[in-house]
């Protein structure tokens, strides 16, 4: 029989005296954490140049058939920062607070200019919070928004994920913007962010999403009406299902555009690498949804060729808007820094330029019924 070394057994030794100092499981049971489902971030009214933070917490309940609509607890603390805040309520409630499936970050309309980054930097740094999650303007307040809890919620189910996600609302007048992208398009010159804007009703029953802000420097940023929203999530993102309304005379169209390309390209000065207009062309599918007259498909050339007079004049009157506003949401600056061999005055050059552009746009709508049959 072998014996062991000395050595050896004192190593054999130090491991068994190791495993006696090894830490229990750390992972805390569901019963012990609070789901976190939304926050809210306003100004602080009695911490100067601070934050109220408010969470919406998701209280469990046994089955969906137990509980006819979610119920929620709300939390809320001022602080110098957001981290601040959300520390302090820590102490506020027995359980951990839960991050990792919050997927909204509303924030007061005030709040939405370019210094937001000051504190939006909390939630790109804080790794249990997705890089996904909405990001919303609010109005009047993010406390307000946050607690409306809508007739039409479903148990289970959280009404402003809905709203932005993919499998749900698909309106065209509802602006989606991700953590991710928010950050990006602060952070970039040439481009400014867009987020959408929620509102409720007077009885504060209903969240309304249907108009959008442009994030800018200026003290009271630019909102986007309902025209405008629609015009950007059509012309930039492609929107489907929204309805255009056409006037020639005394006919009046309702089109419904099924289907929307936009391409664009710099037309640059001679002898400057400085545009001097944008080309625009923009391409639309669909049909006629309504109409005052009685309407023919033998004259649905004549339709197609009203229809893109009509649309041309208010593309082009949205895109003047923008640029007398000095904003740039569909990123025209970042394409052209993009396009050009990067120099010290690149960014100079465009900002010198944009308030003079052309826009020579071009729309081919392409409708494909008028809805009836002959």
């Amino acid at each position: 029989m072998k014996f062991l070394s000395v050595s050896k057994w004192f190593m054999v030794i130090l491991c068994m005296s190791g495993l006696l100092l090894q830490y229990g499981c750390a992972f805390k049971d569901i019963d012990k954490r609070l789901f976190v489902s939304a926050i809210g971030i306003d100004p602080a009214e009695n911490v100067e140049n601070g934050y109220k933070v408010t969470l919406k917490v998701a209280l469990p309940f046994g089955a969906i058939k137990d509980s006819p609509k979610p119920s929620f607890a709300y939390l809320s603390r001022e602080g110098h920062s957001i981290g601040e805040a959300i520390r302090m309520l820590e102490t506020h409630v027995d359980k951990v607070l839960e991050l990792g499936h919050m997927k909204t970050i509303v924030v007061h309309e005030k709040l939405l200019r370019d210094d937001m980054q000051s504190f939006m930097d909390y939630f790109i740094r804080r790794g249990d919070i997705e890089l996904i999650a909405y990001v919303a303007g609010a109005r009047p307040s993010a406390e307000t928004i946050l607690k409306v809890e809508p007739d039409t919620e479903a148990p289970a189910s959280v009404s402003l994920i809905n709203f932005f996600g993919a499998t749900a609302n698909d309106s065209p007048y509802v602006v989606t913007t991700y953590l991710f992208q928010l950050r990006r398009d602060i952070l970039t010159d040439g481009i400014n962010p867009v987020v959408p804007l929620i509102e409720t009703n007077e009885t504060g029953d209903e969240l309304i999403v249907n108009n959008a802000v442009v994030v800018d420097g200026r003290e009271d940023p630019a909102v986007l009406s309902t025209i405008e929203t629609k015009y950007f999530n059509s012309l930039l993102r492609h929107s489907t299902g929204f309805t255009y309304l056409v006037k020639e005379g005394d006919l009046e169209l309702l089109l419904h555009i099924s289907q929307t390309k936009t391409k664009f390209q710099f037309v640059p000065n001679k002898g400057n690498t400085a545009p001097r207009a944008i080309d625009m062309h923009i391409g639309m599918k669909g049909t006629i949804g309504e109409a005052n007259k009685d309407l023919s498909i033998s004259k649905l050339d004549e339709y197609n060729r009203l229809a893109s007079k009509e649309v041309k004049q208010k593309v082009v009157h949205f895109l003047t808007t923008m640029q007398e506003e000095n904003l740039d949401p569909f990123g025209f600056g970042l394409r052209y820094r993009t396009t050009q061999l990067h120099t010290e005055d690149t960014f100079t050059k465009w900002q010198q330029a944009y308030p003079d552009l052309e826009f020579k746009v071009t729309v081919d709508v392409k409708l494909q019924g008028t809805g009836t049959i002959e």
